[in-house]
């Protein structure tokens, strides 16, 4: 439970009935979703005033993909730093800033989405499919690939630009807003970065456990717990130590979150995940799961898990899915990548707790990258 300098905090912002402060990191991820809905009913009658047929297609289609589902992981992260660094000031400045990286996480997914040709997210069509069903319905000329690739691309821009108001917004009117703009900037780059060194191992082939880990820290970690902790944390003011430690935990959670999707982008099931199960291993994603399967194949000599894990030109039917996933398991790479999920879960929650956090703080952490994590939440983290 917050104490009486979050929920007495102050009236202004333009949050709906907001009122009341979340109790929990998991309250705040439900409590974003009215911030992001309203946020995203004003962009979407702005662009109506610009253009009926962009309102339509474009900016309803963004506000649409962004509030449908998600797991709030960001807005949660934020919060837990928040409240690591003491959880001063307004409770709705730290939903807010959820609202804007969830569209940060919009534009990612549907540009993600085009450069991975993936067909469904969330458990729907991908907006760049979307669009291309747009393009034959209403009998367009040209290309209808090409048509949804480019509206999609311009789609995540819009989102991108939703979230860089946003966090404008915030940071205009915040006595911190130098170090939210600094945060914020570090991580746009990263996320770009990322997602190119992704596409470039993809197009080279790589088989490089090292690079594939650099590329998960940059395109997922960093953005997905390091930053939105330290966004929150740096909103209370935070110091130096109590940022430094939130950075190692968000790293280290972070990093573990895409190990751990990696293994459901190979393992998952479809109705939990929202996307096929064999996607990644069909097109041979560049995965540090992959890349440690031939690392250990080639130091052991199987030559089997070689040739089918090896790079290919077509994709991987399902008899051939099936020898990959025996494969990784054989190499024992799934086994190593668990254990390495658990270990950095557990240096997360010691780097956490080195901040200075206070307990029901650590407990929010310990109970958030559990539940991300699939695994159980600790009994007690007074010791982590």
């Amino acid at each position: 439970m917050l104490g009486p300098r979050a929920t007495r905090a102050g009236t202004g912002g333009g949050t709906g009935g907001l009122e009341e402060a979340p109790r929990t990191a998991a309250e705040a991820a439900r409590a974003v979703e009215a911030v992001l809905g309203e946020h995203l009913d004003t962009r979407v009658r702005e662009a109506a005033r610009t253009d009926p047929v962009f309102a339509q297609e474009v900016a309803s289609r963004v506000a649409s993909f962004a509030l449908r589902g998600g797991k709030r992981l960001r807005t949660a992260f934020v919060w837990c730093g928040w409240l690591a660094a003491g959880a001063t000031g307004d409770h709705r400045t730290p939903l807010r800033l959820g609202a804007a990286l969830e569209l940060l996480q919009t534009c990612a997914l549907v540009h993600d989405d085009v450069m991975d040709e993936s067909p469904v997210r969330r458990g729907a069509p991908a907006v760049h499919m979307d669009f291309a069903r747009i393009h034959r319905d209403s009998r367009m000329r040209g290309s209808a690939a090409s048509f949804s690739a480019g509206a999609a691309v311009l789609a995540g821009d819009l989102a991108l630009t939703w979230a860089d108001d946003l966090l404008t917004e915030i940071a205009l009117s915040d006595p911190h807003g130098p170090r939210l703009h600094q945060e914020w900037r570090g991580m746009r780059s990263e996320m770009i970065a990322g997602q190119y060194l992704d596409m470039r191992a993809q197009a080279t082939g790589s088989a490089d456990p090292a690079q594939a880990r650099n590329i998960a820290v940059l395109k997922s970690a960093l953005y997905t717990v390091e930053r939105p902790l330290v966004l929150g944390a740096s909103l209370a003011a935070a110091d130096t130590r109590t940022t430094d430690a939130l950075r190692s935990a968000g790293r280290c959670a972070g990093l573990a979150f895409q190990l751990r999707d990696d293994l459901l982008g190979a393992f998952g099931d479809p109705a939990v995940t929202g996307k096929p199960a064999d996607e990644d291993l069909r097109s041979r994603k560049v995965t540090y799961l992959l890349t440690v399967a031939l690392r250990r194949a080639a130091e052991s000599g199987d030559t089997e898990a070689l040739a089918v894990l090896g790079p290919g030109t077509a994709a991987a039917d399902r008899d051939t899915v099936a020898d990959m996933r025996a494969a990784l398991h054989r190499t024992g790479a799934r086994a190593l990548v668990e254990e390495e999920i658990t270990a950095l879960s557990s240096s997360s929650l010691s780097h956490f707790a080195s901040s200075g956090a206070e307990r029901e703080a650590r407990r929010e952490f310990a109970s958030l990258v559990a539940r991300a994590l699939g695994t159980a939440p600790a009994a007690d983290v007074e010791d982590v």
